[in-house]
């Protein structure tokens, strides 16, 4: 009888941590720039280096990182693209499950094949995302980003000023985190699989 006292207590017991643990549990938080409060994405539609129309808003189901930049870009552009490829490697068969979207900030430069190429070292399903000044202007506002070029520029040989934060847009189109080019590919993957869980 002793013994089955002592049994239930024990059992009792490590409910009562169990439940303590839970209650007292920390909570998940997210690495990146919280956007407060999380806000519809602004959407856009851009071709992408396929020749087909990329709209944004249709994207829901999937995250989507979106980030902008250009290919002759010398330092941040490659840094990013780099950290994408561990991130998307890192997350195996749940890549499905997510968008990596470039969206060029030159357009003087930057056409399809030059992305696409450009993409693929990287990751070939990686989205790359063109167009004309005048496409592609108001989506640089809507996002904040910052796209300037030089004063005196040559055509072929010029470096763009520009902003180089990664957005990401949760599966129901909602911006919810903008992450520094220094970011680590550990934080970016957490909170991605904390997203994808429904957090």
């Amino acid at each position: 009888m002793r013994k089955y006292w002592i049994g239930s207590g024990l059992i009792v017991l490590l409910i009562i941590i169990g439940l303590f643990s839970v209650a007292f549990a920390r909570p998940y938080t997210l690495h990146g720039s919280l956007i407060q409060p999380a806000m519809t994405a602004p959407d856009f539609s851009l071709t992408n280096t396929n020749g087909q129309l990329f709209q944004l808003s249709k994207q829901k189901g999937r995250l989507t990182l979106l980030f902008f930049g250009y290919t002759n870009c010398p330092d941040e552009c490659p840094a990013t693209l780099a950290v994408m490829k561990q991130v998307f490697a890192r997350l195996g068969p749940q890549s499905n499950q997510v968008n990596f979207v470039f969206v060029t900030v030159d357009p003087q430069r930057d056409h399809p094949a030059q992305i696409q190429a450009f993409l693929a070292r990287y990751n070939p399903a990686f989205i790359g995302l063109g167009g004309s000044l005048t496409l592609l202007t108001p989506v640089w506002k809507a996002y904040g980003v910052y796209q300037e070029l030089p004063v005196n520029s040559t055509v072929s040989q010029y470096q763009v000023a520009h902003s180089t934060q990664v957005y990401l847009i949760d599966p129901h189109g909602q911006l919810r985190l903008t992450y520094a080019v220094d970011t680590s590919v550990d934080d970016i993957y957490q909170d991605i699989q904390h997203i994808l869980s429904g957090g």
